[in-house]
């Protein structure tokens, strides 16, 4: 295909994610004050997008508390710089099979496995900008863990979601996971204009080789806009890659500890890197006042 390269590029910054990451980095925020505080960093450094998920204060666990991501919801809100809020809703999701030989019962050491309604009540208290849905089920890293959601799931997720005027950012993680958003958008359950994330490399979805990116990419219906990542190594490479297949960039946390070899990275100096790349590439990087208006989005 013609290279199509985006010239006016929007930044999302992926604060903490709910991987195994809080004991790797002193960095990786765990408390709602340290998570906004990460974002507003973020911001301040480019990102016109803060993508957060929540964490227990203590322990640094993943967490799907309400009182949590309102607390950084209000943080983020008040703090002085503008920034869209995207918060996740991939949380609750999460099946353990017992062992190879005896997969149930499931393992409770893991599974998180909740209702709808619940998965998205946290979006309907704090009624974020965006907040995003993982449009699939996979097998998920190592061992017996699979990321569920189910058809049935994704279509009610999808249309509450819509009902709250949340834009809801598809997480694609495969082929598959493209090919039923379209149905979604067919179905009416997810509205123009349409957003969606490429998530590559993450075991064992879509590997992040340039060509399965580009299949991925060729697979984006031309009128929605579209923003990739990689994690790892890869991670700070696909601000490149993403612009130049016409897309927009994400970084953060939640997909890569590192700025460079054994240095380990805060949020701000990870957009700081994906600025440099971006702009040493002759693109412009947009705001969340330009990504607010692409997107049709509601500021609360």
């Amino acid at each position: 295909m013609p290279l199509s390269m985006n010239r006016d590029v929007f930044i999302t910054c992926a604060v903490t994610g709910s991987g195994d990451t809080a004991g790797k980095s002193p960095h990786v925020p765990r408390s709602p004050k340290d998570i906004a505080a990460s974002a507003i960093d973020a911001a301040k450094a480019g990102a016109a997008i803060v993508h957060c998920h929540v964490r227990d204060p203590e322990t640094g666990v993943p967490s799907r508390r309400n009182d949590l991501y309102k607390e950084v919801t209000d943080l983020i809100r008040s703090a002085d710089v503008d920034v869209v809020l995207n918060l996740t809703a991939g949380m609750g999701g999460d099946m353990i099979f017992g062992n190879v030989e005896n997969p149930l019962p499931l393992n409770p050491d893991g599974t998180d496995m909740a209702g709808a309604t619940e998965r998205v009540s946290h979006v309907a208290e704090c009624l974020p900008e965006i907040c995003t849905l993982d449009c699939g089920t996979m097998n998920f890293s190592l061992g017996d863990y699979v990321m569920t959601n189910t058809p049935s799931m994704l279509r009610a997720m999808a249309k509450m979601m819509t009902d709250l005027g949340v834009r809801p950012e598809i997480e694609a993680f495969d082929t598959g996971h493209l090919w039923f958003a379209k149905q979604l958008v067919e179905e009416g359950l997810i509205e123009d204009p349409v957003l969606i994330q490429l998530c590559m490399g993450i075991p064992w979805g879509a590997p992040d080789d340039l060509n399965t990116f580009m299949a991925m990419v060729n697979n984006v219906p031309k009128n929605w806009t579209f923003s990739a990542f990689s994690i790892g190594r890869n991670a700070l490479a696909y601000p490149a890659a993403a612009v130049l297949a016409g897309g927009n960039v994400r970084v953060g946390l939640e997909d890569n500890l590192y700025v460079g070899k054994g240095q380990l990275a805060t949020n701000a100096q990870l957009v700081e890197k994906a600025v440099g790349v971006i702009e040493g590439m002759g693109a412009r990087i947009i705001g969340p006042a330009e990504v607010r208006e692409k997107l049709k989005l509601t500021k609360r």
